[in-house]
């Protein structure tokens, strides 16, 4: 059988030993470093975790403005009631109160399109269409040009823009507005922050209705304006709904609800007949 070259692993070669290079975590027998720190003299007690998250990420320490606005954006992403996120790792947890980490499973895997996933969606469709133009608009009124652009093009493809609208918060959502404060506070408001602020201005003039900006969405803006890439930025709102969701199953240890769930929806299940089909043909 024919070699095909070394299959030591990592970057040696030529019979050396293999090497994983990281420039992230390592350890020994009597130390742990991280991002050339040493963890227990150098970090534990001296850095937040939403700070440490953002310096592993970008391989740069982050300013204490971006920190802010950075968690700021996961304390919005934590926690929205009782969302299907939370219902299903609550109603996990009663199925398998050994397995807490089936349970915060069950409602990670639940960010999706509807729930969690905006934040991306939103990153990903502003940084597309800045990427579109090239450059960026030099005043409000470009700005609010090219949103109209943007709406006009989305409506006639029959396309949504994702971050805009919210199926509760229907006059404004209370977390946008915050945001959209820190951010212009620690002079982070970019790029992707303007464009999104524009398509709110904008949008009703062409859809002929006013939808609210929702927070995911915004959090998704602010994060690309952090130059955090648009394909990691569901991480973070799944890292937020983490806590989240762990606060839930403490909840439910100290007061139970999934139990009722799953017996107000057995308890109430009817057999209704199959729509296109006939029950007498199972019989034949």
């Amino acid at each position: 059988m024919a070699d095909n070259g070394d299959r030591s692993g990592g970057t040696g070669g030529g019979g050396g030993e293999p090497s994983f290079p990281t420039s992230l975590g390592t350890s020994t027998a009597s130390s742990i470093s991280l991002l050339g720190r040493d963890l227990a003299d150098d970090l534990m007690g001296k850095v937040g975790f939403g700070e440490l998250v953002l310096w592993m990420v970008t391989q740069k320490r982050p300013s204490p403005g971006r920190v802010r606005l950075f968690e700021a954006c996961l304390v919005a992403l934590a926690d929205h009631g009782f969302t299907p996120t939370a219902i299903a790792a609550r109603l996990t947890y009663l199925s398998a109160p050994d397995s807490l980490q089936g349970a915060l499973a069950a409602g990670l895997l639940g960010g999706g399109s509807r729930f969690l996933g905006v934040t991306e969606d939103t990153g990903r469709f502003l940084a597309d269409v800045l990427a579109q133009r090239g450059d960026e608009p030099a005043t409000e009124g470009e700005w609010d040009a090219l949103a109209e652009e943007v709406v006009t093009r989305e409506r006639a493809a029959k396309r949504i823009i994702p971050g805009l609208g919210h199926p509760v918060h229907k006059q404004g959502d209370p977390r946008t507005p915050a945001l959209l404060r820190i951010a212009e506070e620690e002079e982070l408001t970019g790029p992707h922050l303007r464009l999104f602020e524009a398509i709110g201005r904008t949008h009703e003039q062409v859809l002929g209705r006013r939808l609210v900006l929702n927070g995911a969405g915004v959090c998704g803006a602010a994060l690309a304006d952090l130059d955090l890439p648009p394909d990691l930025l569901r991480g973070f709102a799944l890292l937020a709904r983490a806590g989240g969701l762990l606060g839930q199953l403490a909840e439910e240890r100290r007061r139970p609800m999934a139990m009722d769930a799953y017996l107000l929806i057995d308890r109430n299940a009817t057999y209704t007949a199959p729509e296109d089909g006939d029950d007498d043909a199972l019989r034949d």
